[in-house]
């Protein structure tokens, strides 16, 4: 069973990373492999941001436990899918895109992890020293 919700919290974190990286170039209209203008990049590289931290979060409480473990094989699944397609795309395209996930998108994983680690921690301790207190 925490095999299984493991796979799970990994999948749904790539899966929502996928499926907003598609939307984004739905909406725009854009092919995240033909050259962007600087103000587009720069929106791409903060949207996959913080689309990314949400991913690592929603990995990390999935997961329930092992929560840094967890976002690290997804931050290595988002890297590695990005380095993939740019060495397949590498003289033959832009590669902006793959370059956005790589330096942006796969370290935002794991600060989206941390941030609920960090919850996570907060909401222990409170909780002892309430019960300290009765």
């Amino acid at each position: 069973m925490k095999v299984l919700r493991s796979i799970g919290a990994v999948v749904t974190g790539y899966l929502l990373v996928g499926a907003a990286a598609e939307l984004l170039f739905y909406l725009s209209g854009r092919n995240p492999h033909a050259p962007a203008s600087a103000p587009f990049i720069v929106l791409t590289a903060i949207y996959g941001f913080f689309i990314a931290a949400l991913a690592g979060h929603v990995a990390a409480r999935i997961a329930g436990r092992l929560e840094l473990l967890h976002a690290a094989v997804l931050a290595c699944l988002v890297a590695l899918v990005a380095l993939l397609s740019l060495l397949a795309d590498l003289g033959a395209g832009s590669v902006w895109s793959q370059l956005v996930a790589l330096l942006f998108m796969a370290p935002a994983v794991m600060i989206g992890a941390m941030t609920r680690r960090k919850k996570t921690d907060e909401m222990s301790r409170s909780t002892v020293q309430h019960k300290e207190a009765l």
